[in-house]
C-alpha cells in the first residue's frame, strides 16, 4: 500500500511536469489558433540554457535567466517569421514550427554536444520529504508540484481577473476594435508566444535534474505534450486533467510487474506466448504515442476528380497567351489564313457551332479579343 502511495504522488508530480510544459503550448493554442511544433524543442533549449547558467551562477539564478532568454527567442521568432505567415493560413504557420523545431534540435549539437549531461539538484531541495513505512517522497518533486500548482494559479488570475488578461482575450475575437482602443495587437500577440515560450523553458529547467539533458529529450516528450494539449481542447483545466491521468497512468505502469497475459486473461483473452509474458512497465512508454496516433488521426476527406482538361477543336489542350512563354506564343492571325491555332481565343462562334471547324475558319468570323 505504501508503494501505490508514493508511486501515486511521484505520477502526479510527473502530471504536474507535464502540465508545466503543456500550459505554454495551451496558452499559444487557446490564443492565437498557433498548434507550435516547436514548443517541445524549446523545453529542450530552456534546459540546456539552465544547464549553462546553473553551473555558473546556480539553479535559483537558472530558474530566472532562461526563461527570459528562451522567451526572447520565441518572441523573435514570432515577431520576425511566424506573423509573415499568418497570412497563408495555419498550414503555412505549422510548417514553419516544424522547422523551427528541427532548426534548435541541429544547433543545440554543436553548442553543448551528443553526450547526455546531468543536472544536479540544489542543495535545499534535496532529501526526503517524508517517509512512508520505508518509502520516501523527494524533496524536489514537492518543490516541482508546488511550481506548478502556483502557475496555474498565476496563468488564471493573469487571463481571468486582470485587465492584461481582458485586452488578450479581446484581440483574439475583436482585433480590430482592440486597436481603435489604442492598443498594438501584434504586439500582444508577440507577448503571449514569447509567454508560452518562457514558461517551456522553465518545465525544461525544473524538469532537467530529473532526467538527462540530451537533444533526444524533446522527441521523446513532444508527442506526450500534443496529447495533453488536443485532450484538453486547448484550455487549461483540461490540459492539467490530461496532464494528471497521463502521468499517473505511465508512473503506475512502469512501477507494476503485472504482465499483458494477466490483463488480458481477466477479459478471457490471449495472445502469442511471447506476447504474454511482457509486462506493463515494457509497454509503459508505447502509451503516450499510442495515444497521439488516435487522438491526432486525420478526418476523412473527400477526394475531389481531377477536372478533364479543357480540349479545342484542334486536339490539343487550351491554354491561353499569358501561360506560355512570349517566344512560344502563337501569332496573330494573317488575313487570308484558315488554319485553327488552338490558342485561348483563337476559335470563333461559327467554328464552335459547325462541323467544319477541323478545318479551320475565316478570320473575318472571329471575335474580338478580350
Amino acid at each position: 500500500m505504501q508503494a501505490f502511495v508514493i508511486n501515486l504522488l511521484n505520477g502526479i508530480s510527473f502530471g504536474l511536469l507535464l502540465f508545466m510544459l503543456s500550459a505554454g503550448l495551451t496558452l499559444i493554442f487557446s490564443m492565437l489558433g498557433v498548434l507550435n511544433f516547436a514548443h517541445a524543442s524549446f523545453y529542450m533549449l530552456g534546459a540546456y540554457v539552465g544547464y549553462s547558467v546553473a553551473a555558473r551562477a546556480g539553479f535559483w539564478a537558472a530558474l530566472v535567466v532562461a526563461p527570459l532568454v528562451v522567451g526572447l527567442i520565441g518572441a523573435a521568432l514570432e515577431r520576425w517569421l511566424l506573423r509573415r505567415v499568418r497570412s497563408h493560413g495555419h498550414l503555412a504557420e505549422l510548417l514553419l514550427t516544424f522547422g523551427a523545431a528541427y532548426v534548435i534540435g541541429e544547433l543545440v549539437k554543436p553548442g553543448w554536444g551528443l553526450s547526455p549531461l546531468g543536472a544536479n539538484v540544489p542543495v535545499v531541495l534535496d532529501g526526503p520529504l517524508f517517509t512512508l513505512y520505508g518509502a520516501s517522497f523527494a524533496r524536489y518533486r514537492a518543490f516541482m508540484m508546488a511550481v506548478s500548482l502556483v502557475m496555474l494559479a498565476l496563468l488564471y488570475a493573469v487571463l481571468r481577473v486582470s485587465k492584461t488578461g481582458l485586452i488578450v482575450r479581446a484581440a483574439l475575437t475583436h482585433a480590430s476594435a482592440v486597436e481603435a482602443l489604442g492598443h498594438n495587437v501584434p504586439r500582444v500577440f508577440t507577448g503571449v508566444f514569447a509567454a508560452g515560450t518562457a514558461l517551456a523553458a522553465l518545465a525544461g529547467v525544473i524538469g532537467a535534474p530529473l532526467s538527462v539533458i540530451e537533444p533526444a529529450m524533446a522527441e521523446s516528450l513532444g508527442s506526450i505534450v500534443f496529447v495533453v494539449v488536443i485532450g484538453g481542447l486547448g484550455s487549461l483545466g483540461g490540459a492539467l486533467a490530461a496532464s494528471l491521468l497521463i502521468g499517473c497512468v505511465q508512473t503506475l505502469a512502469v512501477a507494476s510487474d503485472v504482465s499483458l497475459g494477466d490483463v488480458l486473461a481477466a477479459f478471457d483473452a490471449s495472445l502469442p506466448r511471447e506476447w504474454d509474458t511482457l509486462t506493463l512497465a515494457q509497454l509503459a512508454p508505447m502509451i503516450p504515442s499510442a495515444a497521439r496516433r488516435d487522438a491526432g488521426a486525420a478526418p476523412a476527406r473527400t477526394v475531389r476528380t481531377a477536372r478533364r482538361p479543357c480540349v479545342n477543336y484542334s486536339g490539343r489542350p487550351r491554354e491561353s497567351r499569358r501561360q506560355r512563354p512570349r517566344s512560344t506564343r502563337d501569332p496573330k492571325p494573317r488575313a487570308g489564313t484558315v488554319s485553327c491555332r488552338g490558342s485561348r481565343w483563337s476559335c470563333c462562334w461559327r467554328c464552335r457551332l459547325s462541323s467544319r471547324s477541323k478545318a479551320g475558319c475565316s478570320p473575318t468570323s472571329r471575335r474580338p479579343r478580350r
